[in-house]
């Protein structure tokens, strides 16, 4: 058996460097097939005046990803394929979502909700959720998303410090999660809730929202807003304090359009699924903006994951495109080849991943499983849409990030001991990753932390805290979050490399590293590493993998620790919570576990 794994893993060493494309390999013809002429063609002026803006002038997101689209052939078209939990189905066209999300704008204007305050969203994937969101955005109100699964505490931290007026939420959630700490928010004014099968009984401190829709007109005015007034907070953690709000404008919605078309090459004729939840930014800047201001179609699926359903629902829904994240992907590889080839995908074009790294045995699995490579790509909540991207038309480095959008201008800089900041200029050579600020779609502030927001400017950049490197090609490559990275013997090593190379081990379902304190060398390199069905953890194994990492990696980089977990931390967006795993190693404090996947 440890020959036949041997094996496995050398066959892996020897695949190509590269995945090649060419017109064959495009489903469609794909809107970036020339990348260079489109990168020094490209302006954010241009991309504007592809949107309509309002008739009176201004800018508002739910226009852009709605309204505009009811005076064209998309007015009738589906914009929204819901599939409820208990297998109900509901489709709501373009027309539709306009009317409703005008009746949710005005029962806002009842209610005195005015222009810049704050609306949350505490809700799964129900239709209303993004009714409301749109509604909201009409109303020029700004627009938090919590996640549903969120303990109160974590509610009460964000609707605080955002100083959230309006809640949305269902019945059941507010009972359990809302209701306890409703003394605690005395600035929440209004909670309307939406009642399981739109049936909601008389809760006491809350309003009935189907009650409100169905005595709201149809038709509103929407509010006049600009490209710089607030439209989107969105929280994200830090390693350790509370978490931060980032705001984001109505001229985000240029970077969505931009984005949308050239890095998840959407065309009109396209069924979409993003699986994020709108919880975290890409559940709302690619789940529900981006491919609404394409006029596409979006798949949104209730239930929380399953590979037999996921399969299923990619068949039955002709999904031509989908976004997803590097941890559902490699549940579904622990899952075995055999579950996916009783299915059959023949409208599915383009598969892209994001949330964190996507290692190179993910993308390849794409290809020899799914018939398509898996697309990586990179962002932030800070930066509001997609910046670095593996396109279409361009070959795939697996393991890389891509190369930056049109627009987009990235570098790898580091901080010299005065301060100052020096782009790195040198092929494969280690830095932090900056942009040059100016996209639309560039977080304007953390909300009542300026000084935290200007600290992440510098020398003309925003720097990003990953750390990266850039090759001859222009390809950039994630290293890690500077805070990640492993000091060991005058070496500097980034975390994901160790785990990719130690997911290249068949055993192996996923990998987080983390450097360990060392008097002798500083600090040495652990792995904590979840199995694949089939395998059992063993001292013989253990044995294995580190013999494998340091065939891979050399003795200096390669870990000299394993351990076996059944499963990872990992935040709600997919990432493994690498500084949880180094403070449960070393009994430090764990900090904001609010984003913790399974923390209430």
């Amino acid at each position: 058996m440890a020959r036949l794994r041997s094996r496995v893993s050398d066959v892996m060493t020897l695949r190509p460097d590269i995945i090649a494309k060419g017109p064959r390999d495009w489903r469609a013809p794909p809107n970036l097939a020339d990348f260079d002429n489109a990168r020094a063609t490209f302006t954010w002026d241009a991309a504007r005046r592809e949107l309509a803006g309002l008739p009176g002038g201004g800018l508002n997101i739910a226009y852009e990803a709605v309204d505009r689209h009811l005076n064209t052939a998309a007015r009738d078209h589906i914009a929204l394929r819901w599939i409820g939990r208990r297998g109900q189905r509901r489709l709501i066209s373009y027309a539709e979502l306009a009317a409703h999300s005008n009746r949710f704008a005005n029962v806002l204007r009842a209610l005195g909700v005015d222009k810049g305050e704050r609306l949350f969203l505490l809700c799964g994937r129900i239709p209303e959720l993004y009714i409301a969101a749109l509604g909201a955005l009409k109303n020029g109100s700004v627009v938090s998303p919590l996640f549903s699964a969120f303990g109160p505490e974590p509610i009460q931290t964000r609707l605080a410090i955002g100083e959230g007026k309006v809640l949305v939420t269902t019945e059941a959630l507010y009972r359990r999660k809302v209701a306890p700490i409703r003394d605690r928010l005395p600035r929440l004014q209004h909670v309307l809730l939406v009642g399981e099968d739109g049936k909601t009984t008389a809760v006491p401190g809350t309003l009935d929202l189907v009650t409100l829709m169905a005595n709201a007109a149809d038709a509103c005015e929407i509010e006049p807003t600009g490209a710089e007034d607030a439209a989107l907070l969105h929280f994200t953690s830090g390693t350790t304090g509370t978490p931060k709000g980032a705001l984001h404008v109505h001229g985000a919605a240029i970077t969505h359009w931009a984005t949308g078309r050239y890095a998840l090459d959407l065309h009109a004729d396209d069924i979409y699924w993003c699986t994020a939840d709108p919880g975290w930014v890409t559940g709302t800047s690619y789940g529900i903006v981006a491919p609404l201001m394409h006029g596409v179609t979006s798949i949104i699926d209730e239930a929380e994951f399953d590979a037999e359903h996921w399969y299923q629902l990619l068949q039955e829904q002709d999904v031509s495109v989908w976004y997803t994240a590097p941890t559902a992907i490699r549940m579904l590889m622990k899952g075995g080849p055999e579950a996916a080839r009783r299915y059959r995908f023949p409208r599915l074009r383009f598969i892209a991943s994001v949330g964190e790294p996507l290692n190179p045995e993910a993308v390849w699995w794409g290809k020899d499983v799914l018939g398509l490579p898996i697309h990586d790509n990179w962002w932030q909540t800070e930066t509001g849409g997609i910046v670095i991207a593996n396109t279409p038309a361009l070959p795939i480095k697996p393991g890389s990030m891509g190369k930056p959008l049109p627009g987009m201008d990235a570098a790898i800089v580091r901080r010299r001991e005065d301060g100052a900041i020096e782009e790195i200029t040198a092929p494969d050579t280690e830095g932090e990753l900056a942009l040059k600020p100016g996209w639309p779609s560039m977080f304007r502030g953390y909300l009542n932390q300026e000084e935290r927001y200007r600290k992440c400017f510098a020398g003309g950049w925003y720097l990003t805290g990953d750390l990266a490197k850039r090759d001859a090609d222009g390809y950039y490559w994630f290293v890690g979050r500077a805070d990640d990275v492993i000091k060991s013997a005058g070496h500097l090593i980034g975390p994901f490399e160790v785990e990719s190379a130690l997911m290249e081990h068949p055993a192996v379902a996923e990998a987080g590293v983390i450097g360990k304190p060392d008097a002798m060398v500083g600090e040495v390199v652990k792995a904590f590493v979840s199995l694949n069905s089939g395998y059992t953890e063993s001292e013989a194994l253990r044995m294995e993998l580190l013999g494998h990492a340091r065939k891979r990696l050399g003795a200096a980089v390669a870990p000299k620790e394993i351990a076996f977990l059944p499963v990872l931390p990992r935040t709600r967006s997919g990432k493994i919570m690498r500084r949880l795993l180094k403070a449960r190693e070393l009994g430090l404090p764990e900090g904001d576990t609010s984003m913790l996947e399974g923390s209430s």
